[in-house]
């Protein structure tokens, strides 16, 4: 079984309220398993929500209480995704999941890039870091 972000397959889940369906990736993943799903969702954000953003580094330091989550509206979401985080990584857990297909960019799947102030730079979103930490092998798309 794979772990997918929910936006990828078209669930409607993204901050403003679309989904960023890749046709591609579902082809690849045709008559497999996978799990699709919106950490944010998870952590208990509705959809729509406000775009969110990390402050003061990427997910790692958010795990490590060095770093926050806020939103557009100067609302801090750290704790919301925390939570979505660790309630996917539950799941990991309990499907034996080893690999991810996620949603490059996010403050929560992005991995080896997120966007703060419109710019790409370098770093994890919050649910990635907590994947990568527990040795999910991922792939962003």
């Amino acid at each position: 079984m794979i772990l997918i972000s929910g936006c990828l397959v078209g669930m409607d889940c993204r901050y403003d309220g679309g989904n960023e369906r890749s046709d591609r990736l579902l082809e690849s993943l045709r008559g497999g398993f996978f799990l699709p799903l919106c950490p944010e969702q998870l952590g208990g954000l509705p959809t729509p929500r406000p775009k969110a953003e990390i402050l003061g580094g990427d997910g790692h330091d958010v795990l490590a209480k060095k770093a926050r989550v806020l939103d557009e509206e100067g609302q801090d979401v750290t704790a919301p995704f925390i939570k979505g985080a660790t309630e996917t990584l539950k799941l990991v857990r309990l499907l034996g999941i080893k690999e991810a297909y996620l949603k490059g960019k996010s403050p929560s799947c992005g991995f080896g890039g997120i966007l703060r102030g419109g710019n790409l730079v370098k770093g994890d979103g919050v649910c990635a870091a907590l994947l990568s930490q527990n040795h999910l092998n991922i792939t962003c798309v």
